[in-house]
């Protein structure tokens, strides 16, 4: 069996196995046997039954000593088996399981793990695994435990790795060169794969997840590595002229750019007037003035006779920079296009053709920018706002639109500085680090839902002043298995509580017309509370808006609560955020508390990293950034800098990857940036 092999190739995995498998993300050989623990449980400490402890779990062998019973009591059966060894006794207890009854076949021996329990006037033991087990049994061992699908029990996944590693057994390519494993005193790839799985001993688990975590580190790092190198030796930018032009520009603006702003168009200015092509991201914290930045780099690639190009997550923000770009733009004689899925045919065909003639200057949209049949006229800066949105390869597919433009990538969620670098290998990072002047603190408070009722009072009396809120839910429908407020019924709640607002909602299932007309009418103050999902968290900018209510603020992460949060204090009046949760749990108090002690996205990203770890912090949306399968890199630091200068060390030594030793390297690295448009 190969790596690649359909995962339905293993025995036991049916159609609809498979399918169960795939919302595991499971698709392949390589995907089961990269789906590594969250956990393990040590059964290798076997108990005698005469030594079982009451209400902890034990785990033990013994023989079965008969057929089983099955009683009924209401809605529940209860399917008992009697057990032995040398010891002694006990009757075993499974609930809702008759077929029990006749699977233990008597004579026959079994590994049993559960609790040992007084239930209903008897003790007896309560299982929780079973496995059955040969004359060669050799004892107990350390075993997995997987995430998981309903459906497919712990046990089953067990028993597809078991086979999946005896297929594939030794048979695994090593990618690693044999001299950096040497340096770096790596383990071999399939001792590291089978070892992480069934672990034989404590030290054969950290030699196997160090190996593994070091590669996933080093596969990322090369591959962005290769990529910069590649597109600093073949792109050669466009050289602009006249540095002047974006002072021209500054006087014409009305507010003053901050020095963090300045800084950070002067490190553009540079790149972009090298003759090499500019890869660069400005990171900056909710209202530090990103755009006005873009907006500055894109009037002076204008001025040299180019087009500049802006690519936005959402419709929503994609119509709300259009519209701030032509209030400055008009003022010099610059057309802006828009760009949407959401256009009609007519309206698209006219934009596409000032886009192709170069009538347009300034192009703006989503996706739609990088669409087959969307030709450029000369195409000199192409700029993506919240790049966490967007993949490596989306850069790369607006790169083919021009020749080698100039990349400027730009993301409100702040993340450490050093993890910047290390995340983003292929841009060079500028960062935003100062808000302007007037922007204010906002009031940040974390309550139960105990507060609806002044919540809801004090909404009012804002709104009667002439003010409107933000409400926001982590759901647009009803799902009995989670405790959240629905966006559709908790707006015809807020329609009743809130009888003298106009109340209305947006969410993400909505038409994009449909969705910009409600954007457009709460920007105009013809709606007074606005509940949405969190299709709000970038861009919106509704001055007049000074409440945001968050219900059940436990299920965001903290950079989007931070990023929600923003939405509100860009007026001159006095803001509020609120964070209803009834959450019990200590890290979920502590979350929290962090957002109301502090309004610095950077603080705030750095907790959130340490309280949550990457996986939850970055989110399954945010897939322009790397999923790790096993490395987790606030824990795991000190490897991913290893990582890194291994990859620098085998870059230097060998740039293009030419050796024989490093073919198999060079092909992990393409994989890594297949579908990137570009080639290693």
């Amino acid at each position: 069996m190969e790596w690649e092999d359909s995962i339905s190739r293993l025995k036991g995995v049916g159609e609809q196995r498979e399918k169960k498998l795939n919302k595991l993300g499971i698709y392949t050989i390589e995907d089961l046997l990269t789906h590594y623990p969250r956990d393990y449980k040590d059964r290798s400490r076997l108990s005698k039954i005469i030594e079982l402890q009451m209400d902890v779990e034990n785990t033990f062998i013994a023989c079965c000593k008969g057929n089983g019973e099955t009683i009924k009591h209401g809605r529940f059966t209860f399917t008992r088996v009697k057990v032995a060894d040398e010891t002694g006794e006990v009757g075993m207890l499974w609930y809702n399981q008759p077929y029990m009854k006749t699977t233990l076949k008597p004579g026959d021996w079994y590994l049993f793990t559960g609790k040992l329990q007084n239930k209903y006037g008897r003790r007896e033991f309560s299982v929780s695994e079973w496995e059955g087990i040969g004359e060669n049994f050799a004892g107990g061992r350390i075993i997995p435990v997987y995430p998981g699908v309903e459906g497919i029990s712990q046990k089953m996944l067990r028993g597809f790795m078991e086979a999946a590693l005896e297929q594939v057994r030794g048979g695994l390519s090593e990618d690693i060169p044999l001299w950096l494993r040497k340096e770096y005193l790596l383990a071999e790839r399939n001792f590291s794969i089978e070892q992480i799985h069934f672990p034989k001993t404590e030290q054969s688990f950290y030699d196997a997840r160090r190996r593994l975590v070091f590669e996933e580190f080093f596969v990322l790092q090369g591959a962005l590595f290769s990529l910069k190198s590649y597109m600093e030796e073949t792109n050669k930018g466009i050289v602009l002229k006249n540095k002047k032009a974006t002072e021209v520009f500054q006087n014409y603006l009305p507010f003053l750019l901050t020095h963090a702003q300045k800084r950070v168009l002067k490190e553009i200015e540079k790149d972009m007037s090298t003759g090499k092509q500019m890869n660069r991201l400005v990171q900056g914290d909710v209202g530090s003035g990103k755009t006005a930045v873009a907006m500055a780099a894109s009037y002076w690639v204008i001025k040299n006779g180019y087009q500049a190009v802006l690519m936005a997550p959402t419709e929503v923000l994609a119509q709300q920079h259009f519209h701030s770009f032509s209030a400055i733009f008009e003022n010099f004689g610059i057309t802006t296009v828009l760009l949407t899925g959401g256009q009609s045919a007519k309206e698209k065909r006219i934009s596409l053709e000032k886009v192709m003639s170069g009538e347009a200057n300034m192009i703006i949209g989503t996706h739609a920018v990088i669409q087959k049949g969307v030709e450029y006229h000369k195409l000199g800066l192409a700029i993506t706002d919240e790049q966490h949105r967007f993949g490596v390869g989306q850069r790369g597919a607006l790169n083919q639109k021009g020749e080698d433009p100039h990349i400027l990538v730009m993301t409100a969620t702040p993340i450490p500085r050093t993890l910047a670098l290390i995340l983003y290998g292929d841009l060079d990072v500028s960062i935003i680090d100062e808000l302007p002047p007037g922007r204010q603190t906002i009031d940040t408070m974390a309550v139960t839902t105990s507060y609806h009722e002044r919540i809801y009072c004090f909404i009012e009396k804002q709104v009667q002043e002439g003010r409107q809120a933000y409400v926001i839910c982590p759901m647009i429908e009803e799902n009995e298995k989670l405790e959240v407020q629905s966006v559709l019924n908790y707006t015809e709640e807020l329609q009743q509580k809130l009888s003298s607002c106009r109340v209305a909602c947006v969410h993400g299932k909505m038409k994009p017309k449909e969705k910009q007309e409600i954007m457009n009418c709460f920007a105009k103050g013809e709606i007074h509370v606005l509940v949405s999902t969190t299709v709000i968290e970038v861009g919106i900018n509704v001055p007049n808006a000074v409440i945001m209510l968050i219900e059940n603020a436990e299920r965001f992460g903290l950079a989007q609560l931070h990023q929600l949060r923003g939405r509100v204090g860009r007026g001159n009046e006095k803001s509020y955020c609120i964070l209803v949760s009834d959450a019990k749990t200590k890290i979920a108090k502590q979350r929290l508390k962090v957002l109301t002690d502090s309004q610095d996205g950077f603080v705030i990203s750095e907790m959130d990293l340490k309280l949550r770890g990457p996986g939850e912090f970055f989110g399954t949306r945010q897939h322009g950034l790397p999923e790790l399968k096993i490395a987790n890199i606030y824990q795991d630091m000190p490897i991913l800098i290893e990582a890194q200068g291994a990859a620098k060390k085998l870059l230097t030594m060998d740039p293009f990857l030419s050796l024989e030793a490093h073919e198999e390297i060079k092909k992990r690295f393409a994989q890594f940036l297949e579908g990137k448009h570009l080639e290693i």
